[in-house]
């Protein structure tokens, strides 16, 4: 049986792009059969979702494309063609809406129990989703 793993940070960029290596990264650990259980039921819903809603494509079209290989700045060149392109603007507002998210807005109750169940109830300085997962997946301690 294959090791399990966590995807890669979401503050990672592709082209000035946040968290699309990190949608990207499940998708290829998940075919491996790779990617750490609890985020499967994840795969093309929440955050997943949202990136795709902004790209203006589809979460199985980009599974596919990922999957047929190339680099995540040549997929993202793809999902430019069939969706939308990107200005400077557009990266600031997915920037900031990412890396926010959890932080006194709809989903901070869901950080709050997430944190809860993670044991990281007391790490006060954990206010965004986007910091949750760099405690919870061990890339911060």
């Amino acid at each position: 049986m294959a090791e399990k793993h966590c995807p890669i940070s979401a503050y990672i960029e592709t082209n000035g792009l946040v968290y699309f290596a990190r949608c990207l990264s499940k998708i290829r650990l998940h075919a491996r059969g790779e990617l750490r259980e609890d985020f499967h039921d994840q795969l093309g819903t929440g955050f997943d979702g949202r990136l795709c809603a902004f790209l203006r494509v589809d979460y199985p079209a980009l599974r596919d494309r990922t999957l047929a290989g190339g680099s995540d700045e040549e997929i993202l060149a793809w999902c430019f063609e069939q969706g939308r392109d990107l200005n400077e603007t557009d990266l600031i507002v997915w920037h900031d809406f990412l890396t926010k998210k959890g932080w006194k807005d709809g989903t901070t109750a869901s950080l709050i129990k997430r944190k809860a169940s993670s044991g990281l109830s007391d790490r006060h300085e954990i206010e965004t989703m986007v910091e949750y997962f760099e405690y919870d997946e061990g890339r911060k301690a």
